[in-house]
C-alpha cells in the first residue's frame, strides 16, 4: 500500500502541474491519472488501497467541506438563502424527469428503473464544485453577490434530497411499499439533524480555544477529528434517524467563523495546507473507482441520456435563479457549475446492481459514464467561466488573509513575548484598515496606492491590571513596514 500512496502522490502531484501549466483545472489530471492507474486498465493500485479508498475519500471530502464552513458568513448566507434552497431540489428534479422521459426508450429499461438512474446521475459532486468555489472566494471571486456561496450552500443540500429520492425509488424497485411521504419527511429531518449535529460541537470547541491557547496545528486536527467522527456518527444513526453529516461538517466552521474570526481563520489557512495532500487523495481516488470499460458499453445512448438530464437540468437552475440580482452571464456560470458528476455517482452507481435491480449493469455503466463526461468539461467550465464572469472586488478580504499567513501575525487572545523587553504582552484588539504607500517620487505628484495592513493592540499582562487597562501600545504590519518577528515572538500554552 506504500506503493500505491506514493504513486498517488507523485502523480497527482505531476499531473496536478501539468494541467495548470496548460491552464485547465488540476483536478482533471489527478481523475485521469487514477482513471489510468486504477484496476480497470494498468492496475498499479494495489486491492489493500482500493479496499480503503472509500475511507480516505471521505476524509478528503471532510477537509474541503470544513474549508467550505469556514468561508460560509452569515450575511452572505442571508442574501442567497432563497436561492440556495430552490437550487438544492429543483435542478435535480428537472433531471430526474428529463432521465425519466427519454432512458425507457434509449436503454430499453423500466420507468421505475430510468428514476434510479435519474436520481443517481441527478447529484451533484461537491467533491469537484466545492474546491473550485473556495477558490474563487480565497481570490474574493464573486463575494459582491454571493455566488460562490449560494453554490457551496445548494450543492450540499442537492446530495442530501438526491439520495432520499434514490432510495425511495430503489425501494419501489424492489417490491416493498414504503411511505413516500415518509420517506421525503426525512429530507428536511436529516438536513435539520445534520446542522444541529455540527452546532453543538462547533460551540463546544470554540469554547475550548478560548480557554486554552493550543498551537493552531492542534486546534486543526482537533476540529478534523470531530468532523470525522460526524461521519460515522451519521451511519451509527441510519437506522433509526437520519442525519446529513456532511452539513454537520460544514456548520462546526460555520458557527466558529461566526463567533470568532480569528480562531477560524487560523484553522482555515491550516486546512488549506492539509488540502494539498487531501485533494491528491480524493480525486485519484475517484478517477481509480471508474470502470471506463462498463462506460464504453452504455455507448452513444448513455451519451444522449445523460445530455437530455443536463439539459433539464440546466432549465431548472435557470428557473431557480428567477428573482436574483444575477445578471445573464452570471445565471450560466451557476447552471455550468451544477453540472459536474463524481462523487455520489461513484458510491451508489453500483447499488442498483447489487440489490438485484434487471438494468443495474446498465444504470452503472451510464453512471460512470456520467463522471467520464461531466467531471473535467464541468471543471474546465467553472474554472474559465468564473474567471471572466465573476465579479472582483476592489479591496477583498482575501488580501488580509494572504497578508497574515504571509506575516504570521498572531490573532486576538493570544500570547506574546517582547524580545527586547523580555515582558509578556496579549493582542487584544485587531483592526484591517489601508495604508497609503507613495510611488512615483521623481515627478511632480506623487501616486497614492492602497496597501492592506493589520493594526494591532497589545497589553502588558505583567502590570496586574485588567485587559486594557494598564499599559498597551499599538503596531501596525504591512508589506512595507518592518516584520512582526522582529520584536515579538507567539507563546503557546500546549
Amino acid at each position: 500500500m506504500a506503493f500505491s500512496l506514493a504513486l498517488i502522490i507523485i502523480l497527482g502531484l505531476g499531473t496536478d502541474y501539468l494541467f495548470r501549466h496548460m491552464r485547465l483545472p488540476g483536478l482533471v489530471g489527478m481523475l485521469i491519472a487514477g482513471v489510468l492507474v486504477g484496476p480497470y486498465i494498468l492496475n498499479l493500485i494495489s486491492p489493500e488501497m482500493m479496499q480503503v479508498s472509500g475511507d480516505f475519500r471521505k476524509i478528503a471530502l471532510v477537509v474541503i467541506l470544513l474549508r467550505a464552513g469556514f468561508e460560509l458568513r452569515r450575511d452572505t448566507l442571508n442574501r442567497v438563502g432563497r436561492a440556495a434552497l430552490v437550487m438544492s431540489a429543483v435542478p435535480a428534479i428537472f433531471e430526474i424527469l428529463g432521465v425519466l422521459l427519454v432512458a425507457p426508450g434509449l436503454l430499453k429499461i423500466t420507468q421505475i428503473e430510468a428514476l434510479i438512474l435519474g436520481s443517481i446521475l441527478a447529484a451533484v459532486s461537491p467533491a469537484v464544485v466545492v474546491p473550485l468555489m473556495i477558490d474563487f472566494m480565497d481570490r474574493g471571486r464573486g463575494n459582491g453577490k454571493g455566488i460562490p456561496t449560494l453554490i457551496l450552500g445548494a450543492s450540499s443540500v442537492d446530495d442530501v434530497f438526491v439520495i432520499v429520492l434514490f432510495t425511495v425509488f430503489l425501494g419501489m424497485q424492489g417490491g416493498s411499499e414504503p411511505s413516500i411521504l415518509a420517506q421525503l419527511s426525512a429530507i428536511p429531518v436529516s438536513i435539520v439533524l445534520g446542522i444541529a449535529a455540527g452546532l453543538i460541537p462547533g460551540y463546544v470547541l470554540l469554547r475550548l480555544f478560548k480557554k486554552y491557547d493550543w498551537r493552531p496545528p492542534k486546534r486543526t486536527m482537533t476540529v478534523l477529528g470531530v468532523a470525522i467522527l460526524l461521519t460515522f456518527f451519521e451511519k451509527a444513526c441510519e437506522p433509526w434517524l437520519p442525519v446529513a453529516s456532511l452539513l454537520g461538517v460544514m456548520a462546526i466552521g460555520f458557527v466558529i467563523l461566526e463567533k470568532s474570526e480569528p480562531i477560524a481563520h487560523i484553522i482555515s489557512q491550516k486546512l488549506k495546507n492539509l488540502w494539498v495532500f487531501a485533494e491528491l487523495l480524493l480525486f485519484v481516488l475517484v478517477g481509480a473507482q471508474v470502470n471506463i470499460h462498463v462506460a464504453w458499453d452504455s455507448g452513444l445512448a448513455g451519451v444522449a441520456v445523460i445530455s437530455t438530464g443536463l439539459i433539464f437540468r440546466s432549465a431548472g437552475t435557470y428557473l431557480s435563479l428567477l428573482g436574483t440580482p444575477f445578471d445573464w452571464k452570471e445565471r450560466l456560470f451557476c447552471i455550468v457549475a451544477y453540472i459536474p458528476k463524481a462523487t455520489v455517482q461513484a458510491a451508489i452507481g453500483a447499488v442498483p446492481l447489487a440489490t438485484g435491480v434487471p438494468s443495474g449493469e446498465i444504470i452503472l455503466a451510464v453512471a460512470v459514464l456520467s463522471i467520464l463526461l461531466t467531471a473535467p468539461l464541468g471543471a474546465i467550465g467553472i474554472t474559465v467561466l468564473g474567471d471572466k464572469v465573476l465579479d472582483q472586488g476592489d479591496r477583498s478580504t482575501y488580501k488580509f488573509k494572504e497578508l497574515r499567513n504571509r506575516m504570521d501575525l498572531p490573532r486576538v487572545g493570544q500570547r506574546l513575548r517582547n524580545k527586547r523587553l523580555d515582558t509578556v504582552w496579549k493582542v487584544i484588539e485587531e483592526k484591517e484598515t489601508w495604508m497609503e504607500k507613495e510611488v512615483g517620487l521623481s515627478v511632480p505628484q506623487s501616486l497614492s496606492l492602497p496597501v492592506p495592513a493589520l493594526c494591532l493592540r497589545y497589553w502588558e499582562e505583567d502590570t496586574g491590571m485588567g485587559p486594557g487597562t494598564g499599559k498597551t501600545i499599538s503596531c501596525c504590519y504591512s508589506p512595507e513596514g518592518p516584520a512582526f518577528q522582529d520584536e515579538w515572538e507567539i507563546l503557546y500554552d500546549w
